[in-house]
């Protein structure tokens, strides 16, 4: 079997991948995270990506402040213009990687993430490291997909090119360490990085896409990835699939955002552990 292509991250950086995330808020993507927020918190936010969950939650600290942590700067000058957009100061971008959080013990109110575990190969590890730089009394808050949740209405015609991608983004997920049903996971997976039972809360919520903006929005953006982002190249890279399966499968997301009666839903699972 050929080695991955590019990056061990599924989409990669692609303008595409960057669009979702530019779109994502505390509101839309963090808001189970609201009802523990305090004015003066010191959160650390990993895998902030261009930073718009990791801005939002500075506004909302005034008197606190919030770190981006990312693996690479791929990011770094969306971030900083994002912040400067916003007139965010409280805030700043670092390089660094989750399973070896180069910040002490006991640092931060809150530490964050937000579709970052089921791509990190060590998810035990991870929540491990983010426990360790929780204050005690503070909280780790983690949102994750659970992929297999993808719903899409109407289905003639184009479900089974859908199920065919889906499947596909499961073997390239997996194949490159991550674990796509991670939202389902979260539970067990912070009990055994050391979390009591009775200290986690867990909830589930949904992004849903409906209108014609947004159905427009979302087909443009999974077109582009499944035709132009790492998850491409590595399918091709890994013997997964064709370029003639990808165009298929682009084809598929076409249709159903050209449907006016276009539907789709993502369920995510949601963990706030105390610490």
């Amino acid at each position: 079997m050929a080695a991955p292509a590019v990056d061990p991250y599924i989409n990669g950086h692609h303008e595409s991948v960057l669009r979702s995330h530019s779109w994502r808020t505390v509101e839309n993507s963090a808001a189970y995270v609201l009802k523990v927020l305090r004015p003066n918190m010191h959160i650390l936010d990993v895998g902030c990506g261009p930073g718009t969950i990791t801005i939002d939650f500075a506004t909302r600290v005034p008197r606190g402040q919030v770190i981006g942590l990312e693996n690479s700067t791929a990011t770094q000058e969306q971030f900083n213009s994002n912040a400067s957009m916003r007139g965010v100061s409280n805030v700043k971008f670092v390089v660094g990687d989750v399973l070896k959080l180069d910040f002490p013990d006991n640092t931060f109110d809150i530490v964050h993430a937000h579709q970052v575990i089921q791509h990190v190969t060590d998810p035990l590890g991870a929540l491990r490291e983010m426990r360790r730089v929780t204050k005690p009394g503070g909280f780790i808050a983690v949102r994750e997909a659970d992929f297999a949740s993808n719903s899409w209405f109407p289905e003639e015609g184009i479900l089974q090119d859908l199920y065919d991608w889906r499947d596909m983004h499961f073997r390239v997920a997996r194949t490159l360490g991550g674990e796509p049903n991670a939202g389902r996971r979260l539970v067990a997976w912070a009990r055994d990085a050391g979390f009591d039972r009775a200290a986690i809360t867990a909830t589930t919520s949904a992004w849903c896409y409906s209108t014609p903006e947004e159905r427009a929005w979302w087909t443009g953006l999974w077109v582009d990835r499944v035709l132009y982002s790492s998850f491409a190249k590595n399918v091709i890279s890994l013997g997964y699939g064709t370029q003639d399966d990808l165009e298929r499968m682009a084809r598929a997301w076409q249709k159903w955002g050209a449907s006016e009666d276009g539907w789709y839903a993502l369920m995510h699972g949601e963990i706030l552990c105390r610490k």
